[in-house]
C-alpha cells in the first residue's frame, strides 16, 4: 500500500476521514485534490491512501481492472489501523465512488473501532452505470454499523436523484445533492452551479455530518 497523503487543517482538527480513490482515478486525481482541500478547509483532515491495484500502476504494472469491490475491504481495514496509533479524536471512513462503497462495506463489519463515528460517500454508485434496470447496490448502505452520509450529483449515472426519489434508504443514511452535478459533481455549461461549488458544498456538508456526530 502506497503513503497516506494528507491535507491538514490550519488548526486541531475537528475530526480525521480516512479516504480511498475510486475505480478508474487514483488518490491524486484532479478530484481528490479539490475535494481533499475543501474538506480541509472546514476543518476536516484528510488521509488519502491507495489499493495495491491502483498503485500498481505507478511503477508500471497493467492497467488491470479493480478486484471485486469486497476483496478489498482488508487493505482499507489496514489502512484505518495504520491511521488509528497516529491520530487523536473522531475518524470517518470515506471514498470516492468504489472507495466509497468499500468503506460501506468495512462499515459493516463487526470489529470497528468506536472512534470511526460514520462514513462519507462521495458519488455513490448505487448500480452500474447508466443501467438502473441491475441489481442496486444497497446491502453496504443496509449493513453499516455507523452513520451514512451519500453526497450525489443530481445527475450521476451510478444513481440520479430522479432514480433516487423512488428509493427507501434507511434512516442512517442521509444524502446531500450536488446541484445539476455528475458522478464528479461536475453541473452542465448551461447550469449556474459550478464544480467548485459543487465540491465546496459537498464539503460543507461532511463537515456539519462529522461535528453532528
Amino acid at each position: 500500500m502506497s503513503n497516506l497523503i494528507w491535507n491538514r487543517t490550519d488548526t486541531s482538527p475537528e475530526a480525521t476521514l480516512l479516504m480511498a480513490h475510486g475505480a478508474g482515478a487514483p488518490m491524486d486525481s484532479a478530484f481528490m485534490e479539490k475535494l481533499a482541500g475543501a474538506l480541509a478547509a472546514e476543518g476536516i483532515a484528510v488521509a488519502r491512501f491507495e489499493f495495491a491495484y491502483m498503485a500498481g500502476r505507478r511503477t508500471g504494472g497493467s492497467k488491470k481492472p479493480p478486484p471485486r469491490a469486497d476483496k478489498l475491504i482488508g487493505e482499507f481495514q489496514t489502512a484505518l489501523q495504520s491511521l488509528l496509533s497516529g491520530t487523536e479524536g473522531p475518524l470517518f471512513l470515506g471514498g470516492k465512488s468504489m472507495g466509497g462503497r468499500v468503506a460501506a462495506m468495512l462499515g459493516g463489519g463487526g470489529s470497528l473501532p468506536a472512534r470511526v463515528k460514520g462514513i462519507c460517500c462521495f458519488g455513490y454508485p448505487f448500480h452500474p452505470t447508466g443501467k438502473p434496470d441491475a441489481d442496486w447496490r444497497l446491502a453496504p448502505l443496509d449493513e453499516a454499523k455507523r452513520p451514512v452520509l451519500i453526497l450525489q450529483g443530481d445527475r450521476d449515472p451510478f444513481g440520479s436523484k430522479a432514480e433516487l426519489d423512488a428509493v427507501a434508504l434507511p434512516k442512517h443514511v442521509s444524502l446531500t445533492y450536488l446541484e445539476d452535478g455528475n458522478h464528479d459533481f461536475g453541473p452542465r455549461g448551461k447550469s449556474p452551479a459550478t464544480l467548485d461549488g459543487n465540491i465546496r458544498a459537498a464539503a460543507a456538508a461532511t463537515a456539519t455530518f462529522a461535528l453532528s456526530r
